[in-house]
């Protein structure tokens, strides 16, 4: 289930991040979609496809996000 627009993603990852956070998602989700159709590819291949391809969305988004502990808001890294 490939994201075609940053409107399908789940409310949650509209909600907490900023627009180009939800890019990184987006993008990041559907590569890691095709990349693991396979089970046998999954480091655990008991996990489904669809909570591997979020656990890769999410830690690409923490390359260049992080979230503030003081307001919960992700910020690019550096800011």
């Amino acid at each position: 289930m490939p994201y075609e627009k940053n409107s399908d993603l789940p409310k949650l990852v509209q909600e907490e991040l900023p627009e180009h956070g939800q890019d990184i998602y987006r993008e990041a989700f559907n590569s890691a979609w095709e990349q693991y159709a396979d089970p046998n590819e999954r480091r655990n291949p008991d996990e489904s496809r669809e909570t591997v391809a979020h656990k890769v969305a999410w830690a690409a988004v923490e390359q260049k996000y992080a979230k503030d502990s003081r307001t919960g808001e992700w910020k690019k890294k550096g800011e």
